[in-house]
């Protein structure tokens, strides 16, 4: 066997998305000759996913013109020629714009490709004794063979060039009889899987992805954070990344025995459970932090890697739940301030009061921004988009720091009432006497993270006046 030697590892892209040609260093001397058929940070360095392979195969193929394929498996593929010489050929069909392009090659010892996901696989022998082996990132089972899509080796659509005749390959029955790519039913991708559905960030969530079938929606009932058999009955291979946008979010509860008990069962162990599948399924998993991990004693903007220190129990909840995700490889710890949806919130509520003609008292030694479900949204879905650098991204909205009290009167004056109704008051004032958790005073996120991704979050300010309530509070 002649192989052209290699001094480098080259990758080339192909017509077909996520497809990846490579060439490998082999090397060799007069006893034949040696390859790094898999070297799993040379090939990440270069771009390959780190797709995790756990299964090894090898197809021996005794005759040239032996024929297999094609075949889509629910599993990416990393394939190689142990001895011999092959015609490769490659048909995505997976669902959307690339659907039915082809690409072909010739490969021998001296290269290998990445095929993932959906994308259809056959190949040719162009000589005797020919082994094509290939590495897998799931393991075979009678229901991943049930997912598999096929295609019709004689195909007319994507016409592939067959160096030997169809009519004169070695060919299984069952690789005749596949459909045609105009009967072929895409392959699906791979699913998200939001948690907190029925929440004010999950029903913004909604809105974001309007629709998409490839984005499911879970609210308690169907995935409880508290239980720790919660998504025990989910088959996570048909899942690529999860949002969890669910959490203990009561926060003067929480200083509680009984709230104490739950926020950790929710914030910290529900959320290292999901740590857990999003790192032994090689999933993204995405997760809203908060303000409340830090004391708010800082005399400037928190940046992102600042330390954290609680003051209360639920910022403590927060930051234990931050340090499991942080442990996920592929991770977004996207942390909010002062969140702002639809249902009860403190917008809503200054809104109602002003209507009612009632002056209330308000902090005013808390500082911060507010952060509109809205934009939340819209920044987790421009991280996922956009395959931003993995991490953790503070995403409030932008826009001049403010105290509660001055949002307040922004409010009662955009509801048409005398923004002199409020009566500012410290934080130590406002809660004496009461059994609540501590506060950070300062709670403003430096944004500069998420604009480098591309993000622009927009002004609270420009939020405030868009809100239909503010037009409609008072009459």
């Amino acid at each position: 066997m002649s192989i052209e030697f290699s001094k480098k590892l080259v990758a080339h892209e192909t017509p077909i998305p996520g497809v990846v040609l490579y060439d490998l260093p082999v090397h060799g001397d007069n006893r034949g000759w040696f390859k790094e058929n898999w070297q799993r940070e040379k090939m990440v360095a270069l771009g390959l996913p780190d797709f995790r392979p756990v299964q090894n195969n090898i197809s021996f193929n005794e005759k040239a013109g032996t024929t297999r394929g094609i075949h889509a498996e629910p599993w990416d593929k990393f394939i190689s020629v142990a001895t011999g010489r092959i015609f490769g050929a490659w048909v995505d069909l997976r669902e959307g714009p690339s659907f039915g392009a082809v690409f072909t090659a010739e490969l021998d010892a001296s290269q290998a490709i990445f095929i993932p996901r959906g994308v259809g696989n056959a190949f040719q022998t162009l000589e005797d004794n020919t082994a094509y082996t290939y590495l897998v990132n799931d393991h075979w089972s009678a229901d991943a063979q049930g997912q598999y899509t096929f295609l019709n080796l004689a195909d007319e659509t994507v016409s592939i060039p067959w160096p030997v005749p169809l009519g004169q390959a070695e060919l299984s029955d069952k690789d005749k009889a596949h459909p045609r790519l105009q009967d072929v039913a895409p392959m699906q991708a791979k699913k998200t899987l939001v948690l907190g559905a029925n929440g004010q960030l999950g029903k913004a969530l909604q809105d974001a992805y309007d629709g998409d079938p490839s984005v499911e929606f879970a609210g308690r009932n169907e995935f409880d954070l508290a239980s720790p058999d919660s998504g025990s009955g989910l088959n996570w291979k048909n899942y690529s990344t999860i949002i969890n946008a669910a959490a203990y979010t009561a926060v003067d509860n929480a200083e509680t025995a009984e709230g104490r008990e739950a926020a950790w069962n929710v914030n910290v162990k529900g959320v290292a459970n999901l740590a857990r599948i999003a790192i032994e399924n090689n999933l993204t998993l995405v997760h809203v932090s908060s303000d409340y991990v830090f004391d708010g004693t800082k005399s400037s903007a928190y940046v992102e890697d600042d330390p954290v220190c609680p003051l209360g129990v639920y910022g403590q909840t927060k930051a234990a739940g931050d340090a499991a995700v942080s442990l996920v490889p592929r991770h977004y710890i996207v942390r909010t301030s002062w969140v702002i949806g639809d249902g009860n919130n403190f917008v809503r509520t200054m809104a109602a009061l002003a209507g009612r003609g009632i002056k209330p008292s308000v902090v005013n030694d808390q500082i911060g921004r507010l952060s509109f479900t809205a934009d939340i949204a819209a920044g987790i879905k421009h991280l996922l988009d956009t395959d931003a650098e993995y991490g953790t991204y503070n995403l409030s909205n932008d826009g001049e720091p403010l105290s509660w009290a001055a949002i307040a009167a922004l409010v009662y004056e955009s509801c048409g009432a005398s923004p002199d109704a409020i009566t500012g008051v410290s934080t130590e004032e406002y809660f004496a006497g009461k059994a609540a958790a501590p506060r950070p005073l300062n709670s403003v996120l430096d944004l500069s993270r998420i604009k480098s991704a591309g993000f622009s979050p927009v002004d609270q300010l420009q939020r405030l006046r868009e809100l239909p309530l503010m037009s409609s509070s008072v009459r």
